[in-house]
C-alpha cells in the first residue's frame, strides 16, 4: 500500500476532484447556468467534497480527520440530491444524472473506506505507516 504524504495522494480526494469538475461542466449549460441559486449550491457542494478531505488531512488526529471526511460524505449526498432537482428542471438528462450520481457514490465509497481504516488506527497518529490510498 502506498504511503500518503499529501492530500492529493488520497484516492477519495482525486475522485472528489473529478466529481467537482464534472458538476462544474454540467452547470455551464445554458439553462443550468442561469439558475444561479441551484448552480451555486451544487457547485459549492461538489467543491466541499474535495475541500473537506484536504482540510481534514491536516487536522492532526484521526477523530478530526474522520469528522471532516463525514462532512465530505454529506456534501456528496447533497450533490446527489441536487442532481435530481437539476433533472426535474430539465437542466440535465438521465445519462448526466447517472454519470454524476455514480461518481458521487464512488467518492462516498472511498470516503467510507478511509473512515473505517482510521477508526481501526491509533487515534493519536495522523498518517499511520502503510495507510492505503483511499
Amino acid at each position: 500500500m502506498a504511503k500518503i504524504e499529501r492530500f492529493e495522494d488520497l484516492q477519495s480526494w482525486q475522485k472528489g476532484r473529478q466529481l467537482a469538475n464534472q458538476i462544474y461542466e454540467l452547470t455551464l449549460r445554458v439553462g443550468f447556468s442561469k439558475d444561479f441559486r441551484l448552480r451555486d449550491q451544487i457547485n459549492d457542494s461538489a467543491g466541499s467534497v474535495m475541500h473537506n478531505i484536504a482540510e481534514g488531512f491536516d487536522s492532526g488526529s484521526n477523530p478530526e480527520f474522520i469528522r471532516f471526511r463525514k462532512m465530505s460524505r454529506r456534501s456528496a449526498s447533497e450533490v446527489q440530491s441536487e442532481l435530481y432537482l437539476a433533472l426535474d428542471r430539465k437542466y440535465i438528462n438521465n445519462d448526466d444524472l447517472n454519470m454524476a450520481y455514480s461518481l458521487a457514490t464512488e467518492t462516498k465509497r472511498l470516503i467510507n473506506g478511509m473512515i473505517s481504516y482510521l477508526r481501526k488506527s491509533s487515534p493519536s497518529k495522523k498518517n499511520p505507516p502503510g495507510k492505503s490510498a483511499h
